[in-house]
């Protein structure tokens, strides 16, 4: 998914239209571009409506050939000779309400579109610098760092975001990586020496600023997260050898384990942080540290899938794995060979804020979110909820809810 884009109206002078495009996938095989132009209010509105890895349900869409000039020089290449046109006047772009049919695609987001071999890795990236300067190439490596969202604004006047991630694998321990505004909602949910990612057609070039080779993502990349592939998997349990990493954060015996060697009892923190002394000591310090943050939830992502919010894992090498698998999809697993043997927990995104800042996509899992939510996951399965879908929503006039209410008591 791209950014919002704007560009002079040619029949409308003084005028602009907006576009943004995104790519959707159904099947194995298959995956198609697809463009939406319209005014702003539309457009941004649209964009902002649903996010990289949601379930989406395209009414009435235009279907055309692909430009013969253009082709897919500035999106991601599909295997379609077609592409999808969305406008106002025609077609409605919305949430899948279907969770059988969302939990039928999700699993599609961990499959990468190119061959899972064939990639480079940051060692030949650094060795062939020169060579693969401007060139588009595919790339499978951890996440190492999270950097901040930092403004910028071009020359002629718009402004963007841009946002820094440190890559590693068992060659090279630390290769930047650069994102846009789009897919930095997407990174704020990954998990620093955990994620694993591919990256099909980053553009590789040779930063003078950080005196070597860096990976932009751009409007032709797509991102698969922990890629459910045995090249990822032989990744994912090198760097947890290398690194002495985990894969899952979660609790034995009063203390925490959380992706490095360091550990502490609850009871033995009582260092005090804003979330803003937080971030800093974050960013100036790349060891695992403790603290205690006094803090609202603001965000807690209970209304996502099933497959979002609860996980299944391995139980002897905590690799994720799927609820009906029958064995472990870890082909480095010591009990590979052996009958899956599996715990499921819950798996939320939490944002805390106080009255410095927001701490966003932070991790909350079982059993400290069973505690949290005084719910277990078998209970949460059981509950018969309702389903709703909310086909528009505006500020209310506070005389009118008043009225309203008052009727019906």
């Amino acid at each position: 998914k791209t950014d919002v884009r704007s560009f002079p109206d040619r029949k409308h002078v003084g005028t602009d239209r907006f576009t943004f495009g995104f790519t959707i996938r159904d099947s194995l095989d298959f995956f198609m571009n697809v463009t939406a132009w319209g005014n702003s209010s539309y457009i941004n509105g649209l964009s902002n409506s649903f996010t990289i890895g949601d379930c989406v349900t395209i009414e009435n869409p235009l279907v055309a050939n692909k430009d013969p000039e253009r082709g897919d020089r500035f999106c991601p290449t599909t295997p379609s000779c077609h592409r999808l046109l969305v406008t106002e006047a025609h077609s409605q772009v919305s949430l899948c309400a279907d969770m059988d049919i969302t939990d039928r695609l999700l699993p599609l987001i961990h499959l990468p579109v190119k061959d899972s071999r064939d990639f480079y890795s940051l060692s030949d990236i650094e060795a062939n610098g020169q060579q693969l300067d401007g060139k588009v190439i595919n790339i499978l490596a951890a996440v190492r760092l999270i950097g901040e969202p930092k403004q910028f604004t071009t020359s002629d006047g718009r402004k963007g975001q841009r946002l820094e991630v440190k890559l590693f694998d068992d060659s090279v321990s630390s290769f930047p990586l650069v994102w846009d505004r789009e897919v930095i909602q997407l990174v704020q949910t990954w998990i620093p020496k955990e994620t694993v990612v591919f990256i099909a057609d980053a553009k590789i070039s040779f930063d003078s600023f950080r005196s070597g080779m860096a990976a932009t993502v751009n409007s032709k990349s797509i991102i698969t997260v922990n890629p459910d592939t045995r090249e990822a998997s032989l990744l994912n349990t090198s760097n947890k050898s290398n690194l002495k990493l985990y894969s899952f954060c979660f609790p034995r015996k009063e203390t925490y384990r959380c992706g490095v060697t360091s550990i502490s009892a609850v009871d033995s923190i009582s260092n005090v942080y804003t979330v803003s002394q937080l971030k800093q000591k974050a960013r100036d310090n790349s060891e695992t540290f403790f603290g205690i943050t006094y803090s609202f939830i603001s965000k807690l992502d209970l209304d996502s899938s099933v497959s979002r919010v609860i996980r299944t894992q391995c139980s002897r090498c905590k690799f994720q794995a799927n609820e009906d698998a029958q064995s472990c999809p870890n082909q480095l697993c010591p009990g590979k060979d052996q009958a899956l043997s599996a715990t499921t927990g819950f798996y939320l995104l939490v944002d805390f804020t106080d009255h410095t800042g927001t701490l966003q996509a932070c991790t909350l899992r079982s059993p400290v979110a069973e505690n949290t939510l005084g719910c277990t996951v078998s209970a949460h399965l059981q509950k018969d909820y309702p389903s709703g879908v909310i086909l528009a929503c505006s500020l209310a006039d506070p005389g009118e809810v008043k009225q309203q209410m008052s009727s019906l008591l």
